[in-house]
């Protein structure tokens, strides 16, 4: 079966550091879209940054751009996400998600396209 775990949420004072990190299993995340999803309190799921990696291509979101950095561990088929200067917007609920791709594919498509998520973890960010 294929499973997404998220690790390393928690809790941080304004202008912190967290790492989270993603685990694949039942599959190789080469050749896939893999993306992080964040959700806040009364606010719609957006996409914070993707990663096709058969391209290398990545995207982030504006909110986040230069303070969020995306790596990968290819023999431990791992995403991380490295977020820096962090804001109390930034508190959500962060998902990981996953969907095959080519060189050619765009991974930034709705979540509905995204067919493996992971469960979540709890970011929060206190001024």
């Amino acid at each position: 079966q294929v499973q997404l775990l998220e690790s390393g949420g928690g809790s941080v004072q304004a202008g912190g550091s967290l790492n989270i990190s993603c685990a694949a299993s039942g599959y190789t995340y080469s050749g896939r879209c893999m993306a992080w999803f964040r959700q806040g309190p009364g606010k719609e799921r957006e996409r914070v940054a993707n990663i096709n990696t058969v391209s290398g291509y990545t995207y982030y979101a504006d909110s986040v751009k230069g303070r969020f950095t995306l790596s990968r561990d290819n023999a431990k088929n791992t995403l991380y996400l490295r977020m820096n200067s962090l804001k109390p917007e930034d508190t959500a609920m962060y998902y990981c998600a996953a969907r095959s791709a080519g060189y050619g594919t765009s991974c930034n498509i709705l979540a509905s396209e995204y067919n493996y998520w992971g469960q979540g973890t709890q970011v929060t960010v206190s001024s």
